[in-house]
């Protein structure tokens, strides 16, 4: 699929992604409402506003302060201008997000759908991976507009990296939920734009050159879920540089970054819920085994990039189906609804995002070593073969003469 063709399905889905979000934050209004509390429970009320209030233009409290009117009936002097300042803050951090929430999933959505076509035999991994990748650009639209978000509250020179770190894991839920409407309304209208596109070949890959590829991704991503998420390895890691000045301690946002999970041995806790729980983290490295194992095949050209940006999915997908695999065992807590439940979706994308880029690397190198390739960087090409000369018609035979009679011998002497 050409640019042209996937240029106008990624744009719509970039458009109606933002749009979704945008609304979704409007919305914060309607559960502030007297109201609400008795449609959506009181506790719910609290949860749905959690989730809405990263992507909502209007800021919490502790923003507006400064901003009460002064004896006149105008702004408070000096506070009142604090107050502005600040409000214009939030509001320029608002644009931001959205504007690099567009621009990020367009990136991603027009790349996949140039390696990854919705054809016969790709639809269902390009909405998947475009689900995913969804994810990955709310969270980098999240990450981008966090320090204006910041310096808005006030507090920008107070522990501004632990801060950083819990704007950028906040603001995953919705997402989840409307990035698979987008990925759907995408995929869509890209199957749409690729009628008479032509044939789009497939990457043609030995098995077992897929397999070594799959195993050496997924040992990076079992890193980071088995040996950096054990709770005395991510201890040491956030306690490993306390730094000093604005930059000091950054364990917390190390940790968002690179642990994809948490975990400790059963102590105090039945050894089968503890091997249930585990069952969760196997889930997470099979679907990124399999997602690895598939890709290289269902991609026109296997390139490094194309690897590394289908880890990152595969890893997003990887963690959401261990944290639905993991919704039935917290169901068993009592006083725990379905919103309690879902809090947990879509966490982790950071860590994914990292992970996955650099298992996406190990998949393309192990790859390339697997298949071989017998014209290195150093070896000159071979000369193209030069186009025969046209065949000529043969001349017709030509009549032979009439054999002559011979000479009588001579007579003898």
């Amino acid at each position: 699929m050409t640019y042209r063709r996937a240029a106008i399905p990624a744009l719509v889905g970039g458009l109606l992604l933002t749009a979704l979000l945008w609304w979704a934050g409007a919305s914060t209004q309607a559960l502030r409402l007297p109201g609400s509390s008795g449609v959506f429970g009181g506790q719910g009320a609290v949860d749905l506003d959690r989730w809405l209030a990263p992507w909502s233009y209007d800021p919490p409290p502790g923003v507006q302060l400064g901003t009460e009117p002064g004896p006149g009936g105008g702004a408070g002097g000096g506070a009142g201008a604090t107050g502005a300042r600040y409000l214009s803050l939030w509001s320029t951090a608002m644009q931001i997000r959205y504007g690099a929430l567009a621009a990020f999933f367009v990136a991603g959505a027009l790349f996949l759908l140039r390696r990854l076509p919705p054809v016969r035999g790709r639809t269902t991994a390009a909405l998947l991976t475009l689900w995913a990748w969804a994810m990955v650009a709310g969270t980098l639209a999240v990450t981008v507009s966090a320090p204006w978000l910041i310096a808005a509250t006030g507090h920008g020179s107070y522990r501004f990296l632990p801060q950083l770190a819990g704007v950028i894991a906040s603001g995953r839920q919705l997402p989840v939920l409307l990035g698979l409407l987008t990925a759907a309304v995408t995929v869509a209208v890209a199957r749409i734009t690729a009628k008479g596109a032509g044939p789009l070949p497939r990457e043609a890959v030995p098995a077992r050159a897929a397999r070594l590829a799959a195993t050496a991704g997924t040992g990076v991503v079992a890193l980071s879920l088995v040996v950096l998420s054990y709770q005395p390895v991510t201890a040491a890691l956030q306690s490993a540089f306390p730094g000093g000045g604005l930059l000091s301690e950054p364990g917390d946002l190390l940790r968002e970054w690179l642990v994809l999970g948490a975990w400790a041995g059963p102590a105090g806790a039945p050894a089968g819920d503890w091997l249930l729980y585990r069952c969760a983290d196997v889930v997470v490295l099979v679907v990124v085994w399999w997602a690895l194992r598939r890709l290289p095949a269902l991609f026109t050209r296997a390139t490094v990039p194309a690897m590394a940006v289908g880890a990152v999915c595969a890893t997003v997908l990887g963690l959401l189906a261990g944290q639905l695999a993991r919704m039935p065992l917290d169901g068993r807590v009592p006083g725990r609804g379905l919103l309690q439940l879902a809090a947990g979706l879509g966490g982790g994308v950071p860590a994914a995002l990292t992970c996955g880029l650099l298992a996406g690397a190990a998949a393309a190198a192990t790859l390339r070593a697997a298949t071989g390739h017998p014209r290195g960087p150093g070896t000159p090409a071979p000369a193209p073969l030069r186009p025969q000369d046209p065949l000529r018609p043969q001349d017709p035979p030509r009549p032979q003469d009439p054999p002559r009679p011979q000479d009588p011998p001579p007579a003898a002497g």
